[in-house]
Formats: structure tokens, sequence, C-alpha cells
């Protein structure tokens, strides 16, 4: 799902080889895991796309945190994992930063290779569709992806799954345990924007395209600047 989820993948082509499928655009999908994170694909293509911001999105899993042992930032920096799997464009150097290598055994019996990076730093929209008291419902807020030392970022991944990528991501205005005690998706959804206002309105439109779907949205923590959304 990491290669479909990229504009900047290999063609795919109809079964009769008379065209290609989806041409310089993602392909928005979900594994069985996780069907929420089907949605949040979707919409955040077409907000991203009509923004003019980067269409690529990620499903991750809240592995853990931890402050930063290098001492490069003093916040809370969390490790995001998507399970074998994430958009190359997402990665420091794009196609030229991932390697593949297979899958843990007891994730994937049968082998199967990942796309494994770190991704690169820049600000990030987090978004998560779940369902709670039988209505649908939308977790949305701000953050960023940081570069750690590449001693860290090790030190990270050998605490949890080292074969598949990671993000080190800071979350705007959430703490740990506020991030924790609403975290009832499998999955949480990460887009990348070009700059932090960008960002904010990339959030905000989301949210608003959300609302007029019908799903109950909690815009949650604060803008980079640590200013409240009202």
């Amino acid at each position: 799902d990491g290669l479909l989820n990229d504009a900047v993948r290999p063609p795919v082509h109809a079964r009769d080889g008379s065209r290609v499928l989806f041409e310089g655009a993602p392909l928005p999908h979900f594994s069985n895991d996780d069907e929420s994170a089907g949605l949040d694909a979707l919409l955040t293509l077409r907000v991203h796309n009509a923004l003019g911001q980067p269409v690529e999105s990620a499903r991750h899993q809240l592995r853990w945190g931890d402050t930063d042992a290098s001492g490069n930032s003093k916040d809370f920096v969390w490790v995001f994992q998507a399970s074998g799997a994430v958009p190359p464009s997402q990665l420091l150097g794009g196609w030229s930063g991932a390697v593949s290598e297979r899958e843990p055994a007891m994730y994937s019996r049968l082998g199967g290779g990942t796309i494994k990076g770190v991704c690169k730093p820049g600000e990030i929209i987090w978004s998560r569709v779940f369902v709670d008291k039988n209505k649908l419902r939308m977790d949305l807020g701000r953050g960023k992806a940081i570069e750690l030392p590449p001693e860290e970022t090790q030190r990270r991944w050998n605490a949890a799954t080292p074969q598949w990528p990671i993000l080190n991501a800071v979350l705007y205005g959430v703490s740990r345990d506020q991030m924790l005690a609403r975290q009832k998706a499998g999955q949480i959804q990460i887009a990348y924007a070009n700059s932090a206002a960008e960002g904010d309105r990339a959030m905000l439109t989301k949210a608003q395209l959300a609302h007029v779907l019908g799903i109950h949205v909690a815009i949650c923590g604060t803008r980079a600047n640590g200013n409240t959304w009202k």
C-alpha cells in the first residue's frame, strides 16, 4: 500500500494493457485491518489535491514515545510506524531513501517485503476515523515530523519494529496521555503540508468536509505557534 499511495510510482496498467490507471496520482486504499483509514485517505487526497498540498498519506500505528535521548529536542517525540509500507515520497531522500526488508514472521508468516526508511522532517496533519457509540467520528490535529540523529532513530527502531518505516513526530498541544485516551482507531493517517499555515488550512478544510459528510469532528491540540483554533 505504500507504493500505491504515492503519486510517484511505477505505472499500473489496465488488464488489457490499453491504459495506465491513475497516472501521476495515488490510488488510495486500505488493508483489511483498518477500513477507516481508507476513508481518511480518500478525503485527504481530495483536499490536498484541491489545495496544492502533497497528496500522499500513510496510516501509522502509535507504537510508543519518549523524550529525545540525544537532547536535540525537548519535546515528547512519538514513534509512528506504518506496518511495512509508507509512500516513498514521505521518506528522507524519497525513493533513494527506501529499502526493503522481509516482514517479521510474527506479522507476515509467508514473508513479503517492506518499504522501510526514515520519514522526512516537515509539517504534518494527523487524523483518525473511528466509530464510537454508533457514530462515525474523526479526530484531527497538527504536528511536525522531526529529524533525529541516526543513533537515536535506531534506538527507537530497535524498541519497536526495525523492519518498518519510522516517523519521529511531535504533536502540537496534545500530550501523550490525551492522545492515548482518545485512541479508538486502529491507525492514524499522516499527510504532509508545505508550510505550517498551509497545514492549518488543509486540516481545517478536511475537518469541514468531514462535518458536511455527517462525521462528528473533534479538532485536537493547537496550531504550530501554540495558539488555539478559535
